[in-house]
C-alpha cells in the first residue's frame, strides 16, 4: 500500500539528524547530579579545551549559538559601525546578520562555479578596482575604502559551505596582507575539514563554529569562537560573552556585553559528540563516496566538487541539476523526492536578493543564482544504512524521469 507515492511500510529518510550514541546521557546525568546546568560548569571548560586541542588552535570561547560566535568574532576582529565586510553571497543568512549586528555593511561576493565557495578572484578584483588606500592621520597602517561609498573595508568573511573549504591561502596571503583586512571565517558547516593538512578552523584571524542540531556534531545548539596566538583577543571575546562584567564580586560592566555563553548541559552533549567526531567524519566521507559511485553515470547531474588542497567532510552531500534548470523545476524535483519519502532541500537564496539586503553592494554576482536554482542537498545523516543510501539514489534517478 502506498500514500502519495510513499510505501506506508517505509519511513521517511531525513536530511540530516543528530546521532546521540556516545556518552551524552552519562555526561548530562553528571550535570543534573551536581547541579551544574547553567553557563558555568566543568563541561564548558572541558569542551573549550578539547575543541582547541582538536583544531590545533590556542583559544576557544564557547557561545550560545553559531550566530553569537559570528557576532563576537566580528567584534573582537575590530569591525565597527560603518565598516564594510566582504562576505559570501551563497550562504545561510547568519554571518550576514552578524555583520549588521555590528552596524557594518555587507558587500556580497559571488560563488565560484567550480568549488561553490566564495570566488576569491572576484574578491581580489573588488579590492583592486573598487577600493583605494588611505592613511588615517597619525596611523602608520593603510586602510582601504570603497570608492563608491567611502566606507572602510575592514574584514572579509568567507563561509565554508557544505563541508568544503574556501581558498584560505589566497585569502590570507593575498587579500588580508595586501589590503590590511581581518579574516573572520565561518566554519559552521566545516568542522573536521582539512585544508593543506590543517583543520580549516585554524585558518583565519578569528573563526566561528556552530553546534546546531544538524551539524556534524551537535550540542543541541551553541557555537565557538576560536583563534590562535591572540590571548588578549580571546580574553576580550570571553569578556563580551559574559555581559562584559569585570572579574570580582562587584557588578562592574565597562561596555555593552552579551549573554552569549554556552550552558554546561549543552557543553556536556558537545563533548560527548566530539569524542565521536572522527567516526562521524569517516561515515560522511563514505556516504559521499556512495553517492558518487551510484550517481556518476547520471548525465543530468553534476556531483559535489572537492576544492584543491581540501579533505572535505561533505556535511550535506549536494548535487546540481542540469544547466538551465529553473527554480520551479528544482522545486518540483525536490517534491518528487519527498513523495518517495526522501527529504531534500535547496541551497540558500542568494542573500543579496533578500529584502533586508537588497540595497547592499553585490559585486559581479553571476553564479550564486545559478547554483541556488540547480542545487539539491540529499540525506546525509551519519546513521544512514547502505540500504537507505540505495533507496535515496534510486529515488533521485526516479525523480529525474520526465
Amino acid at each position: 500500500m502506498t500514500t502519495a507515492g510513499v510505501s506506508t511500510t517505509e519511513r521517511t529518510i531525513p536530511l540530516s539528524v543528530p546521532v546521540l550514541q556516545g556518552n551524552e546521557w552519562t555526561y548530562l546525568k553528571e550535570c543534573l547530579d551536581t547541579g551544574w546546568v547553567s553557563t558555568v560548569g566543568p563541561f564548558v571548560d572541558r569542551f573549550e579545551q578539547e575543541i582547541a586541542a582538536y583544531l590545533g588552535v590556542s583559544h576557544a570561547v564557547a557561545t550560545s549559538s553559531g550566530t553569537a560566535a559570528l557576532h563576537i568574532a566580528l567584534k573582537v576582529a575590530g569591525v565597527q559601525e560603518g565598516d564594510e565586510v566582504l562576505v559570501s553571497d551563497l550562504t545561510f543568512i547568519a554571518p550576514v546578520n552578524a555583520i549588521r549586528y555590528c552596524g557594518a555593511h555587507p558587500v556580497f561576493i559571488d560563488a565560484d562555479p567550480n568549488t561553490w565557495q566564495m570566488d576569491v578572484e572576484k574578491a581580489a578584483r573588488f579590492l583592486r578596482d573598487r577600493c583605494e588606500p588611505r592613511r588615517p592621520r597619525g596611523d602608520a597602517t593603510e586602510e582601504y575604502r570603497n570608492t563608491k561609498t567611502g566606507r572602510r573595508v575592514r574584514a572579509i568573511l568567507p563561509v565554508h559551505i557544505l563541508g568544503l573549504a574556501c581558498d584560505m591561502q589566497f585569502i590570507m596571503e593575498r587579500l588580508a596582507k595586501q589590503y590590511h583586512l581581518r579574516v573572520v571565517a565561518d566554519a559552521a558547516e566545516a568542522m573536521g575539514v582539512l585544508y593543506w593538512h590543517r583543520h580549516i578552523a585554524a585558518w583565519g584571524h578569528v573563526v566561528a563554529l556552530s553546534f546546531n542540531g544538524n551539524k556534524i556534531i551537535t550540542a543541541g545548539g551553541g557555537g565557538m569562537v576560536v583563534m590562535s596566538n591572540q590571548p588578549v583577543t580571546a580574553r576580550y571575546a570571553r569578556f563580551l560573552t559574559t555581559q562584559a562584567k569585570d572579574d570580582g564580586p562587584e557588578y562592574i560592566h565597562r561596555e555593552v556585553g552579551y549573554n552569549y555563553r554556552l550552558t554546561n548541559l549543552q557543553a556536556a552533549v558537545g563533548l560527548a559528540q566530539l569524542e565521536q567526531l572522527e567516526g562521524f567524519i569517516q561515515r560522511k566521507r563514505s556516504i559521499a563516496a556512495f553517492y558518487e559511485k551510484a550517481l556518476r553515470d547520471v548525465s543530468e547531474l553534476t556531483l559535489m566538487p572537492t576544492p584543491a588542497h581540501t579533505e572535505p567532510t561533505f556535511w550535506l552531500y549536494t548535487v546540481l541539476l542540469k544547466p538551465g534548470t529553473s527554480v520551479p523545476a528544482r522545486q518540483a524535483f525536490i517534491e518528487r523526492l519527498r513523495a518517495q519519502g526522501i527529504e531534500a532541500r535547496p541551497l540558500w537564496h542568494p542573500i543579496h536578493r533578500l529584502p533586508p539586503y537588497q540595497d547592499c553592494e553585490a559585486f559581479e554576482i553571476e553564479h550564486a543564482d545559478d547554483l541556488y536554482a540547480r542545487a539539491v542537498s540529499l540525506p546525509s545523516s551519519v546513521n544512514l544504512s547502505d540500504a537507505d543510501l540505495q533507496r535515496c539514489a534510486a529515488a533521485v534517478r526516479e525523480a529525474l524521469r520526465p
